[in-house]
């Protein structure tokens, strides 16, 4: 009975809470299933299917959802829609708000699941979880989950081109790895396929019993360098690309917070972000338009948020007389994270007297070689924040070398 007093208390609180119609979009390649909740009609979830980007059928299923709720109610009701970021990208998420309709793109892994070894799960049982994130979201609890901040679409397409240059250089390596492990197994090692004079040395090679390389082994190995010079090309066409976009970028206008420095106009242009990043010593394009592009090029209210983002915000664990510290929490950027701990390395090699390198040597040499790993995932977390500090209000960071551009 307690129970059952508890649901009937839960079904008015919707009843009367309910301001919107509230939908939530399971996309999957086939079909797209929609889950609503419509005013009038108490704690009862509709569902319905469309066929997969049947972005018609999809309005004119709202329609009808609205059509029936103005029906029950006298009133017309807007729509609040969630869907999981994924496959589909943004580009639903941007017609539905061209359309006037509130739109949400939320991160699937913030949602909470049950923790049962073997839970249940369908595209029917996961609209209903959507849709019941979405209503607490909407009453004013932050925490439910972590919504998606949707980038414009021409930020969206500029990191294709690291993205696309990383590819390629996974590519290539893969390539490299497979050309030295063929030739490994003949007993012939020091070949490195990246050398300007490759076939030269190809020819050139003998196995580790004397013979000439065989023949149908040559063959291969000389396809696999195709593949790679074909790569090689590619990777300057993009690297050429970076470049004309990283020079490309314009000066940013910040408000002036003293008026003695800029007195007329208001505001005082600051030199791009991927210049700024450049002149740093130890940065250079590659890194910078990472840096750019996968998180300085976002609004972020504080530090916290920008680690998190990065993945590099601490994870610990406390529960009674536990209380240990799991390391950063990876949920973030990976891109972005693994630029870092690049970057970090990096910058204790060319910036030896900044703050930052000192603070990591005393850590390392305080608590030994062991802590060096922990110590250099610590100093991409404070850099990543100086750096945010440095290009959105000018801080420099203390003892860091800026080089001419």
């Amino acid at each position: 009975m307690l129970v059952e007093a508890d649901r009937s208390k839960a079904s008015s609180a919707v009843r009367t809470e309910l301001t919107a119609i509230f939908i939530s979009l399971e996309l999957s390649q086939s079909k797209w299933l929609i889950t609503s909740l419509a005013p009038g009609n108490g704690e009862k979830m509709s569902k319905f299917t469309v066929g997969a980007r049947d972005v018609a059928g999809l309005l004119d299923c709202f329609a009808e959802v609205q059509r029936k709720a103005e029906a029950r109610t006298g009133t017309r009701y807007g729509f609040v829609v969630i869907q999981e970021a994924g496959l589909d990208g943004f580009w639903l998420h941007r017609r539905l708000e061209a359309e006037g309709i509130e739109s949400y793109v939320v991160d699937p892994a913030s949602i909470a699941v049950s923790r049962h070894a073997r839970r249940v799960k369908t595209d029917r049982i996961d609209g209903e979880m959507l849709l019941r994130t979405l209503l607490a979201y909407m009453r004013g609890d932050p925490r439910v989950c972590a919504m998606v901040r949707a980038p414009t679409p021409q930020d969206e397409d500029r990191r294709r081109v690291s993205r696309e240059r990383k590819a390629l250089t996974n590519e290539r390596i893969r390539h490299v790895n497979r050309i030295k492990g063929l030739l490994f197994s003949q007993g012939i090692t020091g070949y490195e396929p990246l050398r300007r004079d490759r076939r030269r040395q190809l020819d050139e090679l003998m196995t580790g019993d004397g013979r000439p390389l065989p023949a149908y082994l040559k063959a291969q190995i000389g396809r696999e360098l195709d593949r790679i010079e074909l790569l090689l090309e590619q990777i300057k066409v993009v690297e050429e690309i970076r470049d004309a976009m990283l020079t490309a970028a314009q000066p940013e206008a910040t408000p002036v917070t003293n008026d003695t420095e800029q007195p007329t106009g208001g505001v005082v242009l600051r030199p791009s972000v991927p210049a700024m990043l450049i002149e740093l010593k130890g940065i250079g394009p590659e890194i910078a338009s990472v840096l750019w592009l996968e998180g300085l090029s976002r609004q972020f209210d504080n530090r916290r948020q920008l680690a998190a983002y990065a993945g590099l915000a601490a994870s610990h664990w406390q529960s009674g007389k536990i209380n240990n510290d799991q390391g950063v929490s990876k949920a973030g950027n990976p891109r972005l994270r693994t630029t870092l701990v690049q970057l970090a390395w990096l910058w204790v090699r060319h910036q030896p007297d900044s703050a930052l390198s000192r603070w990591f040597i005393a850590r390392v040499t305080e608590r030994g070689p062991r802590s060096k790993k922990p110590a250099i995932i610590a100093l991409a977390r404070k850099l990543l924040v100086a750096l945010w500090k440095y290009v959105t209000a000018g801080v420099v960071i203390e003892g860091a070398i800026v080089q001419a551009a």
